[in-house]
């Protein structure tokens, strides 16, 4: 068994002013003020310690510690405790056999070269919708997802729980919208958007290289961000009745989209390719 380098306490409780460390890092302002950030349930924490953020504390039950002791070594601190515990500690309804407070990582900087296909979310508020967007992201390998500086955080504990582990993989970078357009002047990659009024998303031409912004749900992408995208995007209703949908989810716009544009770059290879 590896030898691990760091702390383990045996059979603990997770004392009053460790809880509300835990509890207060549901706000912002006390994760940017303690510069740590929560983590919770098995499989996001698994995800965590295959990744390069660091964890300082990790408080779990025995059998959670022996099902991956081998990567337990670049963990500062950990506390064997029982379920119970976890639950006076937990931000959850229903948690697991573990939590994880970990270093905030540093706000990932703007790459220099830009190209294949990436997103922009233009005030999208809501964490769950936030997370589910990275997970779909992971799933169709988008490398970059960039957001307005208003849109809902990352380490949200709500959000981190919607990814499933999917935010230790996609670099999801903050701007405001003109510093981004001005890394895209010098590249080929077109910007699309999705308006009511776009055009059919089956039937226009899509470039592999593109940037699509998705806007709020409410009141969709902003104008003065509208008045940078080139390509206006819908995704038709097919209800035939008259009463239907108003609108689509953001997530599950994200998802239909990202869908349409790796479809079009497989039918694009193959055709190339024949």
């Amino acid at each position: 068994m590896e030898q691990l380098l760091c702390t383990i306490q045996p059979f603990f409780m997770i004392g009053k002013n460790k809880i509300k460390l835990i509890k207060s890092l549901a706000q912002k302002k006390y994760r940017l003020k303690q510069q740590r950030f929560l983590a919770e349930g098995d499989k996001i924490i698994q995800e965590v310690l295959e990744s390069n953020i660091l964890v300082k504390e990790l408080f779990a039950t025995s059998q959670f510690l022996k099902a991956n002791t081998k990567h337990l070594g670049k963990v500062e601190r950990i506390t064997e405790t029982g379920t119970d515990e976890i639950k006076k500690a937990s931000l959850l309804q229903q948690p697991q056999n573990c939590i994880a407070i970990c270093e905030l990582p540093q706000p990932p900087e703007l790459p220099q070269n830009l190209n294949g296909f990436c997103l922009y979310l233009d005030g999208i508020r809501d964490p769950g919708n936030l997370g589910t967007i990275i997970r779909t992201c992971d799933w169709f390998g988008v490398d970059y997802l960039f957001c307005s500086p208003d849109t809902a955080d990352v380490y949200n504990p709500k959000v981190i729980q919607a990814t499933m582990g999917s935010f230790t993989r996609v670099k999801t970078i903050f701007t405001p919208f003109p510093a981004l357009f001005s890394l895209l002047k010098s590249t080929s990659v077109s910007v699309y958007g999705t308006f009511l009024e776009g055009k059919n998303i089956y039937t226009e031409q899509l470039f592999e290289n593109a940037l699509v912004v998705l806007g709020n749900e409410g009141s969709g992408i902003r104008r003065e961000v509208a008045a940078y995208v080139g390509n206006k995007l819908n995704i038709p209703a097919f209800g035939k009745k008259k009463e239907k949908a108003e609108s689509l989810n953001v997530a599950v716009t994200t998802g239909i989209i990202c869908s349409e544009f790796a479809r079009r770059r497989i039918v694009i290879r193959n055709e190339n390719s024949a």
